[in-house]
């Protein structure tokens, strides 16, 4: 099977150098292309095997698998532009999220998906989120399943949770990332520790509620309990918590989903 990426970007980039590392395929067999080369050129000094291609249309026709790795309002146009490209013998995957199966049907006359990664999936780890639209074959969802397996956790997920599964998968390590940073920061400005030592400090206990986590050990309550001892120090800092955030992950939610709404109307009018 040969692979073919449109977009090399920050989420094209990752996903290519996951696919890679993943050994999913052999990196000969991928073929990458993006509007501004010198990207696709970039990649390639990382990954020296890859195929880059001048044109889109060049990586639709060599490959099997094409995934589309672009904004949202970009897309439509490569679609269009290549229509009689995408045969009935390809699966053709996009990775946004306000674009559905159901608009990739009414142009692509072959198996169509949408498969949302995350950033972590660059660490062979983390969760790709899945949708397979009515024209995808059963030998297409099994080599499109096989093939995230290999640098992720696949969860098919229904067109109505959309966006919220991609503000806990995709967006979410940007989201405490930044939480982790404010905490860093106050740690420094409010104490004697250096910036450096409160990183690795911080990003090493990241890595351990992580494997925690993951080996089962504690539920995220389990753990908080086990922590925040009756009239302890974690106690008093958990108050101050809930004094402080407030509805801040509502009002994310609400946030996240206004521009998610505005950039279906726009993809909507696009694909009318």
């Amino acid at each position: 099977m040969k692979i073919g990426l449109i977009g090399t970007g920050n989420m094209g980039g990752i996903l290519a150098e996951a696919i890679a590392d993943g050994q999913g395929i052999y990196p000969s067999n991928l073929y990458v292309t993006n509007r501004t080369l010198s990207k696709a050129e970039e990649l390639k000094r990382k990954i020296p095997q890859i195929h880059v291609c001048q044109t889109a249309s060049e990586v639709i026709t060599n490959t099997d698998l094409i995934f589309l790795c672009m904004k949202p309002l970009d897309l439509f146009p490569i679609l269009n532009d290549n229509q009689a490209l995408f045969t009935d013998d390809k699966c053709v995957v996009s990775i946004t999220s306000p674009i559905s199966v159901e608009q990739l049907e009414t142009i692509a006359g072959c198996s169509c998906v949408r498969a949302i990664p995350s950033i972590t999936n660059r660490a062979l780890a983390g969760v790709s989120l899945v949708t397979y639209g009515k024209s995808c074959t059963d030998e297409w969802r099994k080599k499109v399943d096989e093939l995230l397996s290999t640098f992720s956790s696949p969860v098919e997920i229904d067109n109505s949770i959309t966006r919220v599964a991609s503000d806990i998968v995709s967006c979410g390590p940007a989201f405490f990332s930044y939480l982790t940073q404010r905490f860093i920061e106050a740690a420094v400005s409010n104490t004697g520790i250096d910036h450096d030592t409160a990183t690795i400090l911080s990003a090493n206990m990241l890595i351990g509620l992580g494997e925690l986590l993951r080996k089962e050990f504690y539920t995220l309550p389990a753990l908080q309990q086990k922590v925040c001892v009756k009239g302890g120090i974690t106690g008093e800092g958990i108050k101050v918590m809930e004094q402080e955030l407030g509805d801040v992950f509502d009002h994310l939610f609400e946030a996240t989903h206004e521009k998610f709404r505005e950039d279906l109307e726009a993809v909507k009018k696009q694909f009318n």
